[in-house]
């Protein structure tokens, strides 16, 4: 009977003093590595990690900032990052019948403006990035948005269980996490000289899903509403008017950052009426900032001579943008110069509220 007394005490100690350790699972304490050398120095010193990286800093002339006594924070892709980028581009570039591309022949000005979001001016460890939102940071080149929270993965069946990691998102300068690209750490908390390193794990794909898009871009043809001109009018105004912040005028000013913005959405036109007849043979539409609902997936492009009789060239169904400020080209069969054309949006995405930052119809050939 004692010993079994005895037993029983000693089986409470033991789980009482594993709860009170890790309650239900190791409760990982992040270490920081030291190296002696700028972050520029430390990539040099793993051979077969970061040579890709290395390659697209010189090449945008990056590298001798990360070697200089200036303070940054790294979020290092591997080789492995620019594999998966460089693969995926040519995967979509062999269907279409074009040339390979690697990482010292892609355009260097879309080479920049991606690596740019992967170095932050300052010091960031992990441990300032545990708030609940993450830490809002900027790139030191561009100020892109970028987001880093410090979360835990899983492991051994346990949600959060395993070790502490970086969840480091380009936030596509939009509100919703939903909208956000996020790459995760594979380690963090590397001090050199000069800043912090943390390395991203193998699985994310350098770009943010903007590698493939940047490089396959085609841009739209001349837009008619510049080359040629004409007098714009909706079926219905914004609520605040004419002159408020996101006024139909916005829609027709081929500025992206700006909207048309309208509330208790039935069906909608927008149209042109050109200073002369001119062809039109593609037409563009381009996301606003934010709320995803709110863009068009239905839709009509009409035509007219006089503005009474009209004629369809293009009916669209169940579109849909998959990213903020999306600007997406419609090419569509037609030789005739009109007058007159018209966008009638007949279905959202979700609920009522319509938005769009730019239409045009535009001149050019069919690639």
């Amino acid at each position: 009977m004692k010993t079994n007394s005895r037993f029983i005490i000693y089986l409470l100690l033991v789980l009482l003093i594993g709860c009170e350790k890790d309650k239900g699972y190791y409760n990982q304490t992040v270490e920081t590595i030291r190296f002696d050398g700028s972050i520029i120095e430390y990539l040099e010193s793993k051979p077969g990690v970061f040579d890709s990286l290395l390659r697209v800093l010189e090449r945008t002339q990056m590298n001798a900032a990360l070697g200089s006594e200036e303070v940054f924070t790294l979020f290092a892709p591997t080789n492995p990052n620019f594999q998966l980028a460089i693969e995926n581009l040519n995967n979509t570039r062999r269907e279409a019948d074009r040339p390979f591309e690697y990482l010292s022949s892609v355009d260097l000005n879309h080479l920049d403006t991606m690596m740019a979001q992967y170095i932050i001016p300052g010091a960031y460890p992990s441990d300032s990035m545990t708030t609940k939102d993450g830490l809002p940071l900027y790139d030191f080149k561009y100020d892109r948005r970028m987001n880093a929270k410090l979360t835990s993965a899983s492991a051994s069946g346990f949600t959060q269980g395993g070790p502490k990691v970086i969840e480091y998102s380009d936030t596509k300068n939009s509100q919703f996490v939903r909208d956000w690209i996020t790459a995760t750490t594979a380690s963090i908390n590397i001090e050199a000289d000069n800043g912090i390193i943390h390395v991203l794990s193998a699985s994310h794909v350098f770009g943010f899903n903007d590698f493939v898009s940047r490089f396959t871009y085609i841009p739209p043809p001349p837009n008619l509403f510049v080359t040629v001109g004409g007098t714009f009018s909706v079926s219905r105004e914004n609520s605040g008017g004419d002159n408020a912040v996101e006024a139909s005028k916005y829609v027709f000013d081929g500025n992206p950052e700006t909207k048309f913005l309208l509330g208790d959405f039935g069906s909608e036109w927008m149209q042109v009426e050109l200073t002369q007849p001119a062809t039109a043979n593609a037409y563009t539409l381009t996301s606003a900032n934010d709320a995803p609902d709110r863009d068009p997936k239905d839709w009509t492009l009409q035509a007219s001579h006089d503005g009474e009789e009209w004629i369809t060239l293009d009916s669209k169904s169940g579109e849909e943008f998959t990213a903020r400020f999306q600007q997406r080209v419609f090419w569509i069969n037609n030789t005739t110069a009109y007058r007159f054309y018209r966008l009638n949006i007949q279905g959202l995405r979700n609920g009522n509220t319509f938005q769009l930052a730019d239409w045009s119809v535009n001149r050019g050939v069919n690639p």
